[in-house]
């Protein structure tokens, strides 16, 4: 059984969470809360398998309750945002302080989960089997990485470095994207299952602690050097070869495994496009996504990096590709950045 504190300052919200979670066989909830303090103390007392979380709240608000209790409490949380770019911004930050997902609700004169039923229960139950480890806040400062001895730098769009993400993505690719220097010789292409808005907000916060530049992909975006593009939401990213550049296409075929982008398509672009130049990366995330892209990347003779269980928030993408046996490397997500580097420069 799983035991859930819900936190809301909306009566109304709280009532329709606790009906939809009473109403699943598997579900317990302990208690509601209506502000982030009024969260700790109960979190503190009650200790819950799982909390879902308002954004905005009065007296505390979500992303502070989430720093208290991911430092003092680790706890899977779910968050539930609007889909404001306010909300996609404290979303975003609120992943990177280790909430585990989240679901966008609509907003209007009473905000409601009218649509995102199965998809917070599916989110609940996967959150609370994650690997919740103690926050760690980052620095105060950025601390920007060091440039490559220029001996190491050759500017040639020959290398692609390639990633693919789910769930516990926003916070892996922080420890992977700032670790990397902003004179990295290659592009990085990145695909995080989200929906759109939250991508543009993920490429800003990324952008701005990071030394590489790191933008949501644009159609006809031209691959460079020291640039990320992430795909935007509810788009697919593949990649074309055209006047000896390498550009980005965008396109909305159907959804693969329910997620438009996906990991897969992006992988096997590259693969076509790159050869044997691909460092195909699989982070942490639910399902299979990125294992079949990734057999198509070891056809062509690239490279494959699948982040260690020890550190994944969900091990079902990694553990899919390495059983697949693509996988050239395992790695906790702390030495990612390191083998990413040491990849492309040799």
């Amino acid at each position: 059984m799983i035991r859930i504190l819900i936190v809301d300052d909306s009566a109304f919200m709280r009532k329709m969470l606790s009906d939809l979670f009473a109403g699943e066989s598997d579900f317990i909830v302990l208690d509601t809360a209506r502000n982030g303090q009024d969260a700790i103390d109960k979190v503190k007392r009650l200790k819950p398998d799982l909390i879902t979380m308002d954004v905005e709240m009065p007296i505390m608000d979500g992303i502070q309750a989430l720093e208290t209790i991911m430092r003092e409490f680790p706890t899977p949380v779910v968050m539930v945002s609007s889909l404001t770019q306010a909300g996609a911004e404290a979303t975003i930050r609120a992943l990177a302080l280790g909430a585990v997902d989240f679901v966008a609700k609509v907003s209007g004169p009473i905000s409601n989960i009218t649509g995102i039923s199965a998809e917070l229960i599916m989110k609940c139950r996967a959150a609370v089997r994650a690997n919740v480890t103690r926050l760690v806040l980052p620095a105060a400062k950025n601390i920007v990485s060091a440039p490559l001895p220029a001996k190491q730098v050759v500017l040639q769009n020959d290398k692609i470095v390639a990633i693919g993400t789910s769930t516990g993505g926003p916070r892996a690719l922080q420890e992977i994207i700032t670790k990397l220097p902003g004179n990295l010789p290659c592009g990085v292409l990145i695909v995080q299952h989200m929906p759109p808005g939250f991508t543009k907000s993920l490429a800003d916060r990324l952008n701005s602690i990071a030394s590489l530049t790191v933008k949501e992909a644009e159609n006809n975006d031209v691959i460079q050097p020291g640039v990320v593009f992430i795909a935007p939401g509810d788009y697919h990213m593949t990649i074309e070869n055209n006047s000896n550049k390498k550009i980005i296409k965008l396109n909305q075929s159907p959804p693969l495994g329910g997620h438009r982008p996906a990991v897969d398509p992006m992988f096997e672009s590259v693969a076509k496009v790159y050869g044997d130049k691909v460092v195909g990366v699989i982070l942490t995330g639910m399902g299979h996504d990125g294992s079949k892209g990734m057999q198509v990347i070891k056809q062509h003779r690239g490279y494959n990096i699948a982040e260690d269980q020890s550190t994944a928030v969900v091990f079902g993408m990694p553990k899919s590709a390495i059983e697949m046996g693509v996988i050239d490397k395992v790695a906790p997500i702390n030495t990612i950045a390191a083998e990413i580097i040491k990849s492309v420069t040799k």
